[in-house]
């Protein structure tokens, strides 16, 4: 999986005509989450590192890279995703990358959940933006 992504990659960037492309590395990884049985939309941020619960599943972000203003639009993050039951074992039902541009391309395949990327960002320019917001009030 993890070739036909860089293949994938690869021939975006062949077509697009652009070069070597720079990513920021960032510290939050902005998920979406579905629940198939509610229908209920969830926005989950997820500190890159640390575990966070949707429903029965545990996800970890490993990275987050967004590539710069001046580039084509892309934010993509490698996700560690297992499902956990009570009384039982924790059972990985997803792990790769997974891109903001392309959700249907390395998707978690789950009976009750779909998650996907939806933006990176660090937590430096959400805490200067909730600050600035709170001063215009």
């Amino acid at each position: 999986m993890g070739r036909l992504v860089m293949i994938f990659s690869g021939i975006v960037l062949a077509l697009s005509g652009a070069g070597p492309v720079q990513a920021e590395l960032m510290e939050v990884a902005v998920l979406q989450g579905l629940d198939k049985v509610t229908a209920r939309v969830s926005t989950i941020e997820a500190p890159v590192g640390k575990q966070i619960r949707f429903g029965t599943l545990e996800i970890i972000a490993r990275t987050c890279d967004k590539r710069p203003p001046e580039e084509t639009p892309e934010s993509a993050s490698f996700l560690d995703i297992w499902e956990v039951q009570p009384g039982e074992a924790a059972v990985s039902v997803y792990r790769g990358w997974m891109f903001a541009s392309s959700p249907a391309l390395s998707a978690l395949e789950h009976p009750v959940y779909d998650v996907w990327v939806l933006d990176c960002k660090s937590t430096d320019s959400s805490a200067a933006s909730s600050s600035s917001a709170a001063g215009a009030k």
